[in-house]
């Protein structure tokens, strides 16, 4: 019998694509990553449909971008009904299963208005994305949430706290022993309280392994979410990953003068914005961005635990392997905190992809400059348990083609990002009407165009400045590229893939197969000649 398929699809949060070894960062020590780059293909041009957290997360996991999906911010629910990666793996026998981050928010007044408890075995379903969740956690728990499994883990160690996430694995302390808030970036220097091993990252990891050794006695195959927290905020690392890397290490920052004046007005209100102007300052980046690396070199070494793991159980070779990040951080860069906006150090994320296929083997340690989208894994996923892709519902096309060695000719020519900043201060510093707060990025591998709502749009052309300080927008020179790019905008909007209850195939037969008359609806027809004529094309259809 051949043996069961699974992925592990990993996703690291906030970790930007030029922050590892295999993408060229010059001093950042990732081995384990790089090792998987040569196992695989390292996409060199993968965006997220949005740069934040939620809606980046929905997109993946539904397969769909974010206008279609609706979920525009963190803590906005995914509607009930709308179909997601759990929905298309359950119906061809493959469990869905997350350890980790996710961000979904349940649509409990939908669940209410259809009477299901959000208890039950659906409600769950619907509540956690269409994941099994294994272990969800989400990353963010000051005092007052609730509590993560994580936490009684901690009591386990012997680490006690009214809130041990944050008072032993998310805080440093002083020379003296006193308590320092692991939130505030002045703090980003200071070691985790916590040791390496009871960190949140090396515990993800061991819970992740914890589900694959009870799969292995389930025999069903699985698509396994290891979603970790880190790189992402708060800024802090346990030793020895604190002290791991110096501002020696760090890269030049990437910013000029020029983006200061006179910028677009949607850019300088984000440069405007607290965290924008902190992570601007030289000393806030020398304490945050050694950290940042120390963290990502902890989840590398996880990496070497982890596949270790699936070596030992004979598992690599019939697991893809997906490694990847929901956005990146712009870390200073362009005089800006978080990522929210389309520069490269924030829409485009690390994706590397190992097909243990041997129809993958001549593409193995090759890099992909196609563009692709996190839209794209979902149906990558369907395709490669063996199932069709449902086109008239997922918005992504498979990767399997390009994992193999084939680039298909109709492969896309642009990439989409959407950007809704309607529950930031920006709105309010723009005094733009909530349903306006709308960026569009649209990206054809030179020139970046973002389409915003009220404004005129921006334009950066990355092979003549592929650091994105000079903003075209308002050139003369560059009518033709925006009219043509405005044009493939208006394309993508105007063609959604919205009617997700009918295939295309049911939709494609109605007329081929003249099923209005075959139903004996006879609308406009003239005669009975004209019928017999009609029902005479029916059959001889019917004999090809």
């Amino acid at each position: 019998m051949a043996r069961a398929k699974n992925v592990l699809w990993i996703m690291c949060d906030q970790l930007r694509y030029d922050y590892l070894g295999c993408t060229g960062h010059p001093t950042l020590k990732t081995p384990n990553i790089d090792a998987m780059a040569k196992r695989g293909v390292l996409f060199s041009k993968a965006y997220v449909q949005s740069p934040i957290c939620g809606p980046s997360r929905m997109s993946f996991y539904t397969g769909r971008y974010m206008r279609s999906h609706g979920s525009h911010w963190n803590g906005w629910p995914l509607r009930v009904g709308e179909p997601t990666l759990g929905d298309h793996l359950k119906k061809i026998g493959v469990r869905n299963v997350l350890v980790g981050k996710t961000h979904m928010a349940p649509d409990l007044e939908g669940m209410k208005a259809l009477g299901i408890p959000p208890e039950s075995m659906i409600g769950v379903h619907v509540a956690e994305c269409g994941f099994e969740p294994y272990e969800r956690d989400d990353g963010l728990h000051p005092t007052g949430r609730p509590r993560p499994k994580y936490d009684e883990y901690l009591r386990q160690q012997g680490f006690e706290a009214t809130n041990p996430w944050e008072h032993w694995a998310n805080s440093g302390a002083a020379d003296d022993g006193s308590l320092q808030n692991g939130w505030l970036l002045v703090h980003a220097d200071k070691a985790a309280r916590v040791p390496d091993e009871h960190s949140e990252t090396p515990y993800m990891t061991r819970r992740a392994m914890d589900f694959i050794g009870e799969a292995e006695t389930d025999g069903r195959p699985w698509c396994l979410h290891l979603s970790y927290i880190k790189p992402h905020w708060p800024y802090i690392a346990p030793e020895p990953y604190a002290s791991m890397y110096s501002t020696d290490d760090m890269i030049p920052v990437i910013r000029s003068e020029r983006e200061r004046q006179n910028p677009h007005p949607v850019f300088g209100a984000y440069m405007d914005m607290r965290y924008s102007r902190n992570m601007a300052r030289d000393d806030a980046r020398e304490k945050v961005i050694p950290t940042y690396m120390g963290l990502i070199t902890q989840i590398d070494d996880q990496m070497g635990v982890l596949m270790k793991f699936l070596e030992a159980r004979d598992l690599l070779d019939t697991t893809m392997i997906v490694f990847t990040s929901d956005h990146g951080d712009y870390l200073g860069d362009h005089w800006m905190g978080e990522k929210d906006l389309f520069h490269e150090q924030s829409a485009k994320i690390p994706l590397i992809i190992i097909d243990p296929s041997k129809e993958a083997d001549a593409t193995r340690g090759t890099r992909s400059d196609a563009l692709v989208e996190g839209i794209d894994l979902a149906p990558t996923f369907v395709d490669y348990f063996g199932g069709k892709v449902p086109g008239h519902i997922l918005e992504g096309r498979s990767l399997l083609p390009l994992l193999r060695g084939l680039t298909p000719s109709d492969w896309r020519k642009v990439a989409f990002s959407e950007y809704d900043y309607a529950m930031q201060d920006v709105r309010l510093k723009l005094n733009q009407p909530i349903e306006r707060c709308r960026l569009f990025m649209v990206f054809d591998g030179r020139w970046k165009y973002i389409h915003a709502s009220g404004f005129r749009p921006m334009l950066y052309d990355l092979e003549t400045d592929p650091e994105e300080f000079l903003d075209r927008g308002d050139d003369p020179e560059c009518v033709g590229v925006i009219a043509r790019l405005q044009a493939e905008l208006s394309d993508w909007a105007l063609h959604p893939n919205g009617h997700i209850t009918t295939p295309r195939e049911k939709i494609a037969a109605y007329a081929d197969n003249q099923l209005q008359v075959k139903n004996g609806v006879l609308i406009g027809i003239w005669d009975e000649a004209e019928l017999a004529a009609i029902k005479d094309g029916i059959a001889q259809r019917a004999k090809m």
